[in-house]
């Protein structure tokens, strides 16, 4: 049954005690100042930051607005104790009560960050983040190393990645990433990848990503540890830190050779975009061709420059093609007549060759060594009688001489001197004559032998005081005359009545110069 006082109290909605429970608290607590250490901190696109400001105790939510957010002269983080000014509200739609903060400031390092920060000092002192330590990415490994949780997204995100920009194979270390044994899993896992074989099975990945989702420092203070960051460093594989989001910092982050803010751009470092390198390749191409193209322009731009400068070769080689031209209808015209010429001499030599002219040439000169022969017969005949006439008047003439000196006469000194008679001398002479006639009668009987060439000396004729001053002598002794060269081209007519008139003299030999 209700009562009256039950019955008085007002109906109401949800929307309206939210807006009272707005109102009482923003009247309660109009300006407040809160320390505490910031936890979840998230930076929203819209600029706006929402973080958890907690102690030991409790906790409790706190946004701040983008124009205040842009103004901070500090990077608020996980971990960092501050001192935050404003109002409390409510959220209606969450039925949660914040902080607006209209002013923050730090109010030192909290624990956490205070133990982080000692250990890094301590590390860097040791050179464990020496910029000289780390190593260059490869540009395409062939193998990948992860080394992350199996189960969680993140190895998702990577294998996604990888597939779209250029696939590789993927060798995956599984361990925990946070709570209790995990710094030591992943220290193992990185000391266990530098361990395998180059070219082994599995073999040696060429690149390690360390990666982890994000979330609160104290979620990721296993990549604070000192053991992951010592196997980070010595590791002979160059590695990419991956932890938390873009905002978490790790120490891992400084030994590892490259940080990556988030596991998706830890792969998009790992390996460049195979359409990028095809675009790049296709865009060197065209600008290899381009710059070709634009160099062999210029250069032909300037070669047709110098060549304005320069006579037409159609023009230096005109007076050289006419004089050619002219040389050519010359040397036809010579050639021609030169043919001519020659034709004409053939001709003639040809005529001059018939055989009918060689035959007619051939009895002329047998009529002729006929001739020749018969008056060679006769003359030799009557140089004979001749002899002998005068061979038996001296005869007659030198007997006297012999009877005179049988009876007691001297013999005439000549006679004694040649130490024989006159009539043994009288007949060695007309033996020699003799002899020469036929030599000579021989020698001409054949065309082409010299006549009188083997004609013997003839002894010089002693003449009787006695003889007769009317009797015939003997011919006389011929002497061989070298004619002179005729010359070349006289005429054969003129050469023949030479002959004939020389005929008349005595014989002679014609074809090589010699007569008698």
């Amino acid at each position: 049954m209700e009562t009256q006082a039950d019955t008085n109290l007002p109906e109401l909605s949800v929307g309206e005690i939210s807006r009272l429970l707005k109102r009482t608290l923003e009247t309660a607590f109009p300006l407040v100042r809160v320390r505490g250490e910031i936890s979840g901190f998230k930076r929203a696109a819209s600029g706006h930051c929402y973080l958890t400001l907690k102690d030991e105790e409790a906790g409790i939510d706190a946004v701040m607005w983008r124009g205040l957010a842009q103004g901070l002269r500090f990077r608020p983080e996980d971990g960092l104790e501050v001192v935050a000014t404003g109002r409390i509200t409510t959220y209606p739609s969450r039925s949660r009560y914040q902080l607006v903060i209209e002013r923050l400031e730090p109010a030192g390092v909290g624990a956490l960050l205070a133990q982080i920060e000692e250990r890094r000092k301590r590390l860097a002192a040791e050179g464990l983040f020496d910029e000289a330590r780390k190593k260059a990415l490869p540009y395409l490994p062939e193998v990948i190393g992860v080394v992350t949780s199996p189960t969680g997204a993140v190895i998702r995100d990577i294998l996604h990645r990888l597939a779209d920009r250029f696939p590789r194979r993927v060798l995956v270390w599984g361990v925990l990433v946070q709570g209790e044994g995990a710094a030591a899993q992943v220290a193992a896992a990185i000391r266990g990848f530098n361990a395998l074989e180059p070219g082994g099975d599995p073999p040696r990945p060429d690149l390690l990503i360390v990666a982890r989702g994000g979330g609160a420092i104290e979620d990721l203070m296993a990549f604070n540890e000192e053991a992951v960051v010592r196997a980070a460093a010595a590791s002979a594989i160059p590695l990419i830190s991956a932890v938390g989001h873009e905002t978490d910092t790790t120490l891992i982050d400084f030994a590892s050779d490259r940080r990556a803010p988030t596991p998706t751009a830890a792969a998009e470092m790992a390996v460049p975009v195979r359409a990028e390198l095809a675009a790049r390749v296709d865009e060197a191409a065209a600008r290899l061709s381009a710059g070709a193209a634009r160099f062999l322009a210029e250069r032909r731009q300037a070669v047709e420059g110098l060549g304005r400068g320069l006579p037409k070769p159609t023009e230096i080689l005109a007076l050289a093609s006419q004089r050619f031209d002219a040389a050519v209808e010359r040397l036809r015209g010579a050639l021609r007549a030169a043919l001519l010429v020659h034709e004409r001499h053939y001709s003639t030599a040809a005529a001059a060759l018939r055989p009918a002219l060689l035959a007619r040439s051939q009895d002329a000169h047998r009529d002729r060594l006929s001739d020749l022969s018969a008056r060679l017969a006769a003359g030799r005949a009557r140089a004979l009688a001749e002899a002998a006439t005068g061979q038996a008047e001296r005869s007659r003439a030198h007997r006297r001489p012999r009877r005179a000196a049988a009876r007691g006469a001297r013999t005439p000194p000549r006679a004694r001197r040649r130490g024989r008679s006159p009539r043994a001398a009288s007949c060695s002479r007309a033996s020699a004559i003799a002899a020469r006639s036929r030599a000579a009668t021989s020698s001409c009987g054949a065309p082409t032998a010299r006549c009188g060439a083997a004609r013997p000396r003839r002894a010089p004729a002693r003449r009787s005081r006695s003889s007769s001053p009317t009797a015939p002598s003997a011919p006389p002794s011929p002497r061989r005359r070298s004619i002179p060269p005729r010359r070349a081209g006289a005429d054969r007519a003129s050469r023949a009545t030479a002959s004939r008139a020389s005929s008349s003299e005595g014989f002679r030999a014609r074809g090589d110069g010699l007569y008698l």
